[in-house]
């Protein structure tokens, strides 16, 4: 079965076509810059890419020129668009409806639509995505797997806020967490290398431009650092993470700034790109490691952040078997897992230095001997993960 798997952004388009259930990636491509005319397309197949560079001023046209490089004669994978059985959707935000993956109708579009403003930079793309590929994918199941699902088994003294309880019932303000599909892979994959009796209570660490940690007790999710919406608990490439009430209604009253302003400003000027003018981590490292003293303190507060969050995920644990860090940062920067591993001694985790510097695509430890915790980095696989429980769903 030949599964498309989409994932839809404000300004971009990621896709797979992943062949199941041998998990075989036929290829893989991303459209950058939508909406502008100098739009970045890639595909690469067999380890062979193709780049170009041309005018996508919308999603309907982004879609269209992937559909047109999958059917191409030398790079494509498919010979007629029906070939795609199934199209697998990324959605961000899935509320308290979905706990699992889903055959997209038009009640569930209506769902995602009806939580547009508690994920306002991501569910407006997925549905859009979802929209288009409907009309192009004419014969393929659209299903949706939403990022919130792994974590609907988190307890209510994790998810519920303490604010009147009508807010919950009658508005469903509650934590729902986020980064779901990745944590889901990263810590099956984790149980999978360990065992069952040494991966029973671990933090998973997704590190990319948005970031969050889980607590997992026996394969299920009891915590994630985000909340309500995407935006809270660590710090990233331009969120805020973690901030005061207070300040909101600061910026609000004081400074005159109107609720979109102060939205605008924690979602996209604020974390790492408010902090020392770049979004980047490489760059970011980079000017830290030149003498940058606003590069070198973001590289500090964050670090400090997650060991915040280590430190009170293992109070809920109540122990730690292992800590796992994966997507684009966790998996590719040493000088992050460094930071947010050290001075934690008392807890039994212990890096080696040596390890963690070198970069394999693999899963791998990175601990030190005298570690009682495992330190893994495990690269994510969404996608597949995707792609997997389309075909299960289906199954």
């Amino acid at each position: 079965m030949n599964i498309l798997v989409l994932n839809a952004g404000s300004s971009s388009l990621k896709y797979q076509v992943i062949e199941m259930p041998s998990q075989t990636v036929e290829c893989v491509g991303l459209v950058e810059r939508i909406g502008f005319d100098d739009a970045i397309f890639t595909h690469e197949k067999n380890g062979k890419k193709h780049s170009e560079n041309l005018s996508i001023l919308n999603h309907e046209i982004g879609l269209q020129k992937i559909a047109k490089t999958l059917l191409d004669a030398k790079i494509g994978v498919i010979t007629n668009v029906d070939e795609i059985e199934a199209v697998g959707h990324r959605v961000v935000h899935g509320g308290n409806k979905f706990s699992k993956t889903v055959v997209i109708t038009a009640e569930v579009k209506n769902s995602i639509r009806d939580l547009f403003d508690l994920a306002p930079l991501h569910n407006p793309a997925n549905l859009k995505g979802i929209e288009i590929a409907e009309t192009i994918f004419t014969t393929a199941k659209q299903i949706a797997i939403f990022d919130t699902a792994f974590h609907q088994t988190m307890p209510k003294e994790a998810y519920q806020y303490a604010i009147d309880n009508s807010y919950l019932n009658d508005y469903k303000i509650r934590a729902y967490g986020f980064h779901g599909t990745s944590h889901k892979y990263v810590s099956e994959k984790t149980i999978e290398y360990l065992g069952k009796e040494k991966s029973s209570k671990i933090i998973t660490i997704h590190l990319g431009n948005g970031c969050s940690m889980s607590a997992i007790k026996d394969g299920k999710s009891i915590e994630n650092s985000l909340g309500f919406g995407p935006m809270n608990g660590l710090i990233m490439g331009t969120r805020s993470g973690d901030i005061d009430q207070s300040v909101i209604f600061f910026l609000m009253k004081k400074l005159n700034k109107s609720a979109d302003e102060v939205s605008n400003l924690l979602n996209k000027e604020s974390g790492m790109q408010g902090l020392t003018g770049f979004s980047d981590l490489r760059e970011i490292s980079e000017k830290a490691a030149e003498g940058n003293e606003n590069c070198q303190n973001a590289l500090d507060l964050a670090a400090y952040r997650i060991k915040k969050y280590i430190g009170s995920y293992v109070a809920i644990l109540n122990g730690l078997d292992a800590i796992i860090f994966t997507a684009g940062i966790g998996e590719n920067s040493a000088i992050m897992r460094k930071l947010a591993c050290e001075n934690l001694d008392f807890l039994g985790i212990n890096l080696d230095d040596k390890k963690n510097n070198i970069r394999s695509k693999e899963i791998r430890e990175i601990q030190s001997k005298s570690s009682k915790v495992k330190i893994l980095v495990i690269p994510t696989n969404e996608e597949i993960e995707i792609a997997k429980q389309s075909y299960e769903l289906l199954k």
